[in-house]
């Protein structure tokens, strides 16, 4: 198969041949100017979507289709679903029915392993964020192992508060089994940020969320986490989680190749306002596009589509297109050890294939192609 258009990273009028991997990129003399080409988004953080929790234990496979079609449509082609603090035997029921989803449905290999979000956390409230205070607890490596059993070795990622004094023996215990290790949902010392980025810890989970409302100015954990250059962090970029000024600094302090992209998107994701369900506990979708624990207004994830995360990236944290892209792309990647998205549009590469324009500042993705494989045409 064979498409055209500008590649991204190069600025460049590019025709691209492709079976299920990127045979070859040439450079074309003509080209649809308008239509721009990018590897598929990566999104290493998304809960639920379409009104589907990952969080239920009784999600069906009917639904979790559901959910992976409308995050496909988004034009992310591969993606960690999200499970989140909750009982023990809650978390394994859900981890069980989405590996069951990457197994039986036609698209089930988009999803390329989970992310253990919690329970690993601060039980502050602040820190803890939206996780249920029920279920905070140590680090438990017994506990990983039955992930693991669970999902066929398929987690990639978990995030953790460095300040339980489990911490650094459990990151080092995970990170030889192939897992990232993340921060996040804390308020750690630095010396406890520290110890665990020496363990091994290499990303902040949406760095500048999951924290105390208030806290002193200086020194604080946000500021240890920005200033470690070891730490790559996520950041939430849908104009509710975070500033203009902060998201700006953070990407300076950062930089590009150590900053990700992700949603957190929760099951209001793609829908109209109203309530949900979010594990245990009610949220509601706000006219505003606020997903918050319902009566308070304590954020529950997000209702950000990848598309519109990027368009944000360029609007709100002054990154090019080719730069936004990248954080939504080959980055995230990089962070999971996913083979065959990290190197972007190149042969050898996954045929994983964005084909959008720019309308208005905002991306409009026109086709997707998973493994070679088209997709969509529109974007609903």
């Amino acid at each position: 198969m064979k498409c055209s258009g500008i590649d991204v990273a190069t600025g460049n009028a590019v025709e691209i041949e492709f079976d299920h991997l990127l045979r070859e990129i040439r450079p074309v003399e003509a080209a649809d100017t308008d239509l721009f080409l990018s590897p598929g988004f990566v999104d290493i953080q998304v809960n639920g979507y379409a009104g589907v929790d990952f969080n239920d234990p009784g999600a069906s496979i009917g639904q979790i289709a559901l959910a992976l079609d409308t995050i496909l449509a988004t034009g992310v082609t591969r993606c960690l679903p999200t499970v989140i603090t909750g009982a023990p035997d809650v978390m394994l029921q859900c981890l069980r029915n989405v590996h069951l989803a990457q197994q039986q449905l036609p698209w089930g290999r988009a999803i390329v392993g989970f992310h253990v979000e919690g329970p690993y956390i601060g039980a502050e409230d602040g820190p803890r964020g939206a996780h249920p205070r029920r279920w905070v607890r140590p680090p438990d490596i017994a506990e990983f192992h039955r992930w693991q059993d669970a999902t066929g070795g398929q987690i990639r990622l978990i995030t953790l508060s460095p300040h339980w004094p489990e911490a650094p023996e459990y990151i080092e215990a995970i990170t030889r089994a192939g897992v990232t290790a993340s921060l996040g949902h804390t308020g750690a010392t630095a010396e406890q940020i520290a110890a665990s980025v020496a363990a091994g810890a290499t990303l902040s989970t949406h760095l500048g969320n999951g924290a105390h409302a208030v806290m002193r100015r200086h020194p604080n954990y946000i500021w240890d986490q920005l200033a470690e250059d070891r730490l790559s962090a996520s950041f939430i970029v849908d104009g509710i989680h975070l500033g203009p000024a902060f998201l700006r600094t953070a990407l300076r302090a950062k930089t590009v190749p150590r900053t990700v992209l992700v949603t957190d998107a929760s099951a209001p994701a793609g829908g109209v306002p109203g309530r949900y369900q979010l594990g245990e506990q009610e949220a509601d979708l706000t006219p505003d596009g606020r997903v918050v624990l319902a009566g308070t207004d304590k954020l529950a994830g997000s209702a950000l589509r990848m598309c519109d995360g990027v368009s944000n990236m360029m609007r709100l944290g002054g990154l090019s297109l080719r730069d936004a892209i990248q954080t939504a792309t080959v980055n995230p990647a990089r962070i999971v050890r996913l083979e065959g998205r990290m190197q972007g549009l190149k042969p050898g590469d996954s045929a994983d294939i964005l084909a959008f324009r720019i309308n208005d500042g905002s991306i409009q993705i026109e086709s997707v192609w998973l493994d070679g494989e088209a997709l969509i045409a529109k974007l609903p």
